[in-house]
């Protein structure tokens, strides 16, 4: 009742996309300042939102989608800007809103939506839950679904250590790389996207 090889293959191609190395200082930097309780939700809700958001795309993705008008360029140009004003952000330093909005934006977006369930995962799972046509090839996606988040929980919620070594000087680095590393992310996304359009038409 289980295929390795199908999880094997969704779980390595999640872990490329959804990238929890490259994930761990893009959330320092979003969630520095706050005390460890608050900084814990957070991993856990940014988690939450994103496994949320993936199975209903892995489930109904083609009918919102087709339901929307919307093609899978065109989400992949919108997150690629939305990460982007997020990355300007974190460069220029203008992160400082109230605590309630940050909270909120942090769990929700960017983390949750599109930079852990972004387009490339999306559509992955999309895919992958199509291919799926026994219910051992289901259970293998979903294993591997629920396995990259717990490795995305995980990475998140240890990484919570590295800002007591760090301190605050080592914090404004880590958010101007961050920074750095989310607007290349962003670009490239739109830049894929863009390119799908050209190849499209």
């Amino acid at each position: 009742m289980f295929d390795l090889a199908v999880f094997g293959s969704l779980f390595l191609t999640l872990f490329v996309i959804m990238d929890p190395p490259g994930i761990t200082p893009i959330f320092l930097a979003l969630t520095a300042g706050r005390p460890a309780k608050v900084q814990r939700r957070m991993a856990f809700q940014a988690v939450c939102v994103a496994g949320g958001v993936i199975t209903v795309f892995g489930l109904l993705g083609h009918q919102i989608l087709n339901y929307l008008h919307v093609s899978v360029p065109a989400l992949m140009i919108a997150g690629g800007l939305l990460l982007l004003l997020i990355a300007l952000d974190l460069l220029t330093g203008k992160t400082d809103e109230p605590k309630q909005t940050k909270d909120v934006n942090v769990a929700l977006v960017p983390l949750g939506m599109p930079l852990l369930a972004g387009p490339g995962a999306i559509v992955s799972v999309i895919l992958a839950v199509q291919k799926a046509g026994s219910v051992a090839t289901q259970v293998s996606v979903w294993t591997a679904i629920l396995a990259i988040h717990v490795v995305l929980w995980l990475v998140m919620r240890y990484s919570l250590l590295i800002i007591r070594v760090i301190k605050d000087g080592g914090v404004v680095l880590v958010t101007r790389l961050a920074g750095m590393m989310l607007s290349a992310i962003a670009v490239q996304q739109i830049i894929n996207g863009v390119t799908q359009v050209i190849q499209g038409a």
